[in-house]
């Protein structure tokens, strides 16, 4: 059973709760999730729900009718999220694993560990125990292949996953990595699932050749009941009458396991096919379908690999594969998963100093130099900072999460062309992302152009569309001139710069004008004089740490039935918190249903704002946290 407790439980209430359920024979494993805070009872001895219901703090107690209690969506609803090191799996997050299948040598897992990383992997797998239906196999290297696999942990900045075989090997083996994995040849072993569970540390449990999707659950069951908090599932493909692959590769467990199930799932596509060639399509359809992650077997030289060479890619196939990840996740509104660039990293439970880039602050941004989002860096920061300009909104999130900028400058909103609404969608899609303070800055557009140039030399005029929107008074005011749309206002001052055409201009800021050494023309042409842009300013969440905030960003969507959102905002309105802004956006593969963007103003006692934000999850679906800032 589920028992859900109060919002407001006293602790002693909480203690005796417990306390009743174990007396019965009865074990509880405590869930504190997004919405709730319950205890998931289970156990062979029978308990009439009743007399649970009425003890004090209870809020309601819920049956759960699969056999598979912990791992079940009854027993918890929201997706469980797991932290190994630096890296989280689940959510909208896709986490590519990837290593050799058996670790051969010192100089052949570094090497490895290298490729795959600079590739884009964040987890490294290698083997130190194989299980080989051969006896004459190579059968790993045992312990000295798992003191190489520590040391290319330590050199990546890598977490590591290795298998364990038998109960003999789990305190061995878990010393020495991050994540221990069940094969599928132990999957059925409840004895070792017992040990394994007790272990503490992260699991990956592979499905049996010949396994149902119910026994898979009722085995991450059996490592859940006895200790294991953090479960990733993995579909290697299942045994059938097919010979032309290796095993057939159970696609349509994807989406089955997380409508059951709230524990993230891989695929492994490299022992689902056994050919190499078949992996890359295979590994693409599995995150399609909605896998949290894959799991790929890469060897520098697979043809002199000791064990499954033919299904291991080489390191350009396996580049070639990450770049087509990369090309999918957007479509899917999903971001692959990055290590931050960092000297020190947290690794095997050990913590060190958060990711941070030596020397100056580095900011990045979208556009050229000298642009109005350069301008709010510098009025915002006030001091030294170095700043990289990016092509896209996109490579801004990327820059900050992988670890090439210590922040990013996202324009949110203007005052007149209102949202910026890709840069809303990009917060949601970018789960490891907070805001951490914003600015707001006066739009004042100019007319630029070479030196030598005057008014009366001008034929064409380039800018933003948006900024030739903005400036239409006085475009209409020179009817001959060309208005041509330039992906960025400081962009097109550049390239006028690179034409050298002096009957040319563009619209943007003094500072372009100064930085690429070109003349202003006229001063101030925005037909609107009260042109303002809200910036926010983006950090990776472990660096989001503001004291005493004033403001919070929230984005959540609401229940399908009527005064819906009236009752979310009432939350708000009742605790006199001021909202001070609400955009709603698409839910992307849900026609008419919507996202709601919500800033709102923090009190002094910030225990209120988080009483409010509790009380919220009644009202509300998937909400989250974007960032709580000073202003």
């Amino acid at each position: 059973m589920v028992v859900v407790l109060e919002h407001n439980i006293k602790n002693k209430d909480k203690q005796y709760v417990r306390q009743f359920i174990e007396k019965h024979g009865l074990k509880v494993q405590e869930i504190v999730g997004e919405e709730e805070t319950i205890f998931g009872v289970v156990g062979n001895v029978a308990l009439d729900s009743r007399e649970v219901e009425i003890l004090p703090g209870v809020n309601r107690v819920i049956p759960i009718s699969s056999p598979y209690k912990l791992a079940s969506r009854e027993f918890k609803k929201e997706d469980t999220l797991i932290t190994v090191g630096p890296v989280k799996i689940g959510g909208s997050r896709i986490v590519v694993i990837a290593g050799p299948c058996a670790v051969e040598s010192r100089e052949q897992i570094l090497e490895t560990a290298h490729i795959v990383k600079e590739s884009g992997a964040v987890i490294l797998r290698g083997g130190a125990y194989k299980p080989r239906s051969s006896p004459y196999a190579f059968q790993g290297l045992g312990e000295k292949g798992l003191k190489y696999l520590k040391e290319a942990s330590i050199k990546t900045g890598m977490p590591t996953i290795s298998e364990v075989m038998s109960a003999e090997t789990i305190d061995l083996v878990k010393e020495y990595v991050d994540i221990l994995q069940i094969g599928t040849r132990n999957m059925y072993n409840f004895d070792l699932l017992k040990r394994v569970g007790a272990a503490g540390k992260t699991v990956m449990l592979k499905r049996g050749l010949s396994a149902t999707i119910q026994e898979f659950l009722m085995s991450a069951e059996y490592l859940l009941a006895h200790g294991a908090h953090n479960i990733i599932l993995c579909e290697r493909g299942i045994r059938t009458f097919e010979t032309y692959t290796r095993n057939t590769l159970d696609i349509s467990a994807i989406p089955i396991v997380k409508k059951l199930s709230h524990l993230p799932i891989f695929v492994d596509p490299s022992h689902a096919t056994g050919i190499r060639n078949k992996v890359l399509p295979m590994a693409l359809a599995a995150i399609a379908a909605g896998a949290h992650g894959i799991s790929v077997e890469v060897h520098p030289t697979p043809e002199k690999a000791l064990s499954d060479g033919p299904q291991s890619l080489y390191p350009e196939q396996f580049e070639k594969l990450m770049r087509d990840v990369e090309a999918l996740a957007p479509v899917l509104e999903k971001e692959i998963a990055r290590l931050p660039k960092s000297d020190s990293v947290t690794i095997s439970g050990k913590q060190t100093r958060a990711p941070k880039l030596k020397g100056k602050k580095r900011v990045a941004f979208q556009g050229e130099r000298g642009s109005f989002s350069e301008k709010a860096i510098i009025l915002y920061f006030e001091e030294d900072v170095d700043t990289l300009a990016c092509q896209e909104f996109r490579e801004v999130f990327n820059a900050v999460l992988a670890g090439d900028a210590h922040y990013g400058m996202i324009p949110l909103e203007n005052s007149l062309s209102g949202s910026i609404h890709e840069n809303y969608d990009l917060l949601l899609q970018f789960p490891d992302i907070q805001i951490v303070g914003e600015k707001k800055i006066r739009i004042v557009h100019n007319l630029i152009g070479l030196p030598e140039a005057t008014l009366d030399s001008i034929k064409r005029v380039y800018s933003h569309p948006q900024g030739l929107a903005q400036c239409s008074h006085f475009l209409e005011e020179h009817p001959t001139w060309e208005k041509i749309s330039f992906y960025d206002t400081a962009g097109s001052v550049a390239h006028i710069a690179e034409m050298g055409k002096t009957d040319s201009a563009a619209i943007a800021s003094i500072e372009a004008a100064k930085f690429n050494k070109l003349k202003v023309l006229k001063e101030g042409i925005e037909t609107n004089p009260q042109n303002y842009t809200r910036f926010v300013i983006i950090t990776r969440e472990e660096n989001a740490r503001i004291e005493n905030p004033t403001k919070a960003s929230l984005v959540f969507s609401t229940m399908d039935e009527p005064g819906a959102l009236f009752q979310a905002l009432k939350v708000l309105a009742n605790k006199k918190l001021n909202m001070k802004k609400l955009e709603s956006r698409p839910i992307p593969g849900k026609p008419w249903e919507y996202m709601f963007y919500i800033d709102v103003e923090i009190p002094l006692e910030i225990t209120l704002f988080k009483n409010v934000l509790d009380e919220l999850k009644a009202y509300t679906e998937n909400l989250r946290l974007l960032g709580m800032y000073r202003i």
